[in-house]
């Protein structure tokens, strides 16, 4: 009688403690998703990445975020499209995708340095967040060199103001 209840009361202690790692992990992976739901909205990754996004200030479902975008940028650099991100996520790992954000140096007018700044665990809340999404829409329009003409709309970047030459002459008296 004794070892049944021991055994008994194992088998609860055991299926307790499944449960509850179970639960803790199931909160850890919600509070990953709001964090990297978080980091999509506040890093402005939407802004470029999701159409339609600024045009409706943020009001586009979230089963259509982060898709990409056929909107190019072009400036001196030539053109650039938003890339899906929803589809990039899927052919890196989470280790690689915080590794490439790091250390990446993009075209305009991503701006790569924002990606730098951010912590590994926001990166890995937001990978795990736009691989949460899933796989969705098209690729983005490959880069074009600044003498290709862009078969679709662009916003154009003005070009850099050139820098007056400092003058070195001195005025005589």
């Amino acid at each position: 009688m004794a070892s049944t209840l021991q055994v008994l009361g194992a088998t609860v202690l055991m299926g307790a403690t499944v449960w509850t790692l179970a639960w803790r992990a199931e909160v850890s992976d919600r509070n990953s998703l709001e964090r990297g739901r978080y980091v999509a909205r506040t890093a402005a990754c939407n802004d470029c990445h999701t159409p339609g996004y600024i045009d409706t200030a943020g009001n586009v479902p979230e089963e259509n975020w982060l898709i990409g975008n056929t909107l190019g940028w072009s400036g001196d650099w030539g053109t650039t499209y938003p890339a899906n991100l929803r589809l990039y996520m899927q052919r890196v790992s989470e280790d690689e995708w915080v590794r490439i954000a790091h250390s990446v140096q993009l075209r305009p007018p991503m701006p790569w340095f924002i990606l730098h700044d951010l912590s590994e665990q926001d990166l890995r809340a937001f990978y795990r967040f736009v691989r949460y999404l899933g796989p969705a829409g098209q690729p983005a329009p490959a880069y074009l060199s600044p003498s290709e003409t862009p078969p679709n709309p662009t916003i154009q970047f003005p070009r850099a103001p050139v820098q007056a030459a400092a003058s070195t002459k001195t005025k005589e008296s």
